[in-house]
C-alpha cells in the first residue's frame, strides 16, 4: 500500500514523540513492502505563534489530501494561564475534528501484564480489564451555543437524532466485533439531551439483537470503572462525558503514556495519543512514546493491515517486558530510558523480525 501521512507534531512533547511514531511507521512499511510519504503541518500553539491560527487552512488542506493524520498534542501554559486569550491551542484540535467531520473517538483501555502493579487499582480489580470507550466528538457542549459575561455564562448541550444515531451505530458495530456488550452512558434522569440519547439507543437495539445493551448514568459509570473495570466491553457516550471518562479510564493501565486513540468519521482519520502536551517535559527526553507508537498500530489496523498492527503491539509488549521504559513507568528503579531510546529499541525490534 502507498501511504500519504500528514504529521502534526503540535506543542510541548509533541515533536519528540512524533518522531518515534514516524520512525516506527517507516520501519513497518519497509518490513512489509509498503511505501509512505510524510508531510508536516502546524497546529496548536506553534501555529498560533507562526500564523495566528491554531488550525490554518494549509493544515486543513494537507489533512484532506492525506490518507491519515498522525497527530501528537496541543497546549501551552501561556494560554492556559491567560483566561482573556481569545485564541487558544485547543481550538485547533476542535477545529480539526469539526472540519474533518471526525465524530467518533475510539479509545481502547487495556492492561499490560508486566505493569499490573503500576495501576492505582488493586491487581484483583484491574487484571484483565480490556474495553473500548467510544466518544461522540463533534456535538454537545463543546460545540453548542455559548454565552459569557461577567455575571452569566452558559454552554448548550445540543444534539440531533442524526448525530446520536451515527455514533451509536459505531458503538454497536464495535460491540459486535468484540464481546457483544454495549453500555450506553448518559444522564437521562436529569438532562433532556440524555433522554434523547437513551430513546434513540432503545429504538436501535432491535437492529442489533446479538448485542447485549445496557444503560448507565455517567456518575455510576465513573464509579463502576474504578470498582469493576472488567464489566465493560464497549462504552459509548456523548462528548463531555466521554472526555472525562476516557481520561479516567486511561490511568487504569498505569500510565497515560500507554494509550492511543483514533478519531474517525466523514474524512481523513486522525490517530493520536490520549495524553496532552506536557510542556514541563519538553526537550527533556522523558516523555513516553508508546501511546504515539500504538496509535500507528491503530492506523495500520484501520486500513485492514492487521499483521502490521500486530507487529507493533508485539514490539511494545517486548519493550515493556524487557524493562525498556521511560520514567513514568520505571520510576526511580532500574535502567532509565528516554523517549528516543525507547523508540529506537522498538524500531530495531521491528527490523529484526
Amino acid at each position: 500500500m502507498n501511504f500519504k501521512i500528514a504529521v502534526l507534531p503540535g506543542d510541548g512533547i509533541g515533536p519528540e514523540i512524533s518522531v518515534q511514531g514516524v520512525d516506527v511507521m517507516a520501519a513497518v512499511c519497509e518490513r512489509f513492502g509498503h511505501t509512505v510519504e510524510f508531510k508536516y503541518g502546524i497546529v496548536g500553539a506553534s501555529a498560533i505563534d507562526a500564523v495566528g491560527d491554531p488550525f490554518p487552512k494549509e493544515t486543513l488542506e494537507l489533512c484532506k489530501e492525506s490518507d491519515a493524520v498522525l497527530f501528537s498534542a496541543v497546549g501551552d501554559p501561556k494560554f492556559d494561564n491567560d483566561p482573556t486569550a481569545k485564541v487558544r491551542p485547543e481550538q485547533g484540535l476542535l477545529a480539526m475534528r469539526k472540519q474533518l467531520g471526525l465524530f467518533a473517538n475510539i479509545r481502547p483501555v487495556e492492561t499490560f501484564k508486566c505493569l499490573i502493579d503500576k495501576s492505582p487499582l488493586k491487581r484483583e480489580i484491574v487484571d484483565g480489564a480490556n474495553f473500548i470507550c467510544i466518544r461522540e466528538l463533534t456535538g454537545g457542549m463543546y460545540f453548542g451555543k455559548k454565552f459569557e459575561s461577567d455575571d452569566v455564562a452558559y454552554d448548550t448541550n445540543h444534539y440531533t437524532r442524526k448525530e446520536i444515531e451515527r455514533i451509536l451505530r459505531v458503538g454497536f458495530e464495535y460491540a459486535r466485533k468484540r464481546n457483544k456488550h454495549l453500555t450506553v452512558v448518559d444522564k437521562a434522569n436529569v438532562l433532556a439531551s440524555s433522554r434523547l440519547w437513551r430513546k434513540v439507543a432503545q429504538e436501535m437495539e432491535p437492529q442489533f439483537p446479538d448485542v447485549k445493551t445496557d444503560y448507565m448514568f455517567v456518575d455510576n459509570a465513573a464509579m463502576k470503572m474504578i470498582l469493576d473495570p472488567r464489566f465493560f466491553d464497549v462504552m459509548v457516550t456523548e462528548n463531555t462525558f466521554g472526555d472525562i471518562l476516557t481520561d479516567e479510564g486511561s490511568v487504569i493501565s498505569g500510565s497515560m503514556g500507554l494509550l492511543p486513540s483514533a478519531s474517525t468519521g466523514e474524512s481523513t482519520p486522525v490517530f493520536e495519543p490520549i495524553h496532552g502536551s506536557w510542556p514541563q517535559a519538553k526537550g527533556l527526553n522523558i516523555a513516553n512514546p508508546l501511546a504515539q507508537i500504538l496509535s500507528v498500530a491503530m492506523l495500520f489496523e484501520y486500513f485492514g493491515l492487521a499483521e502490521e498492527g500486530k507487529l507493533i503491539r508485539e514490539a511494545v509488549d517486548a519493550s515493556l517486558d524487557a524493562g525498556v521504559s521511560t520514567p513514568d513507568i520505571t520510576g526511580n528503579k532500574g535502567t532509565q530510558y528516554g523517549t528516543r531510546e525507547v523508540g529506537a529499541w522498538i524500531v530495531e525490534y521491528i527490523r529484526k523480525k
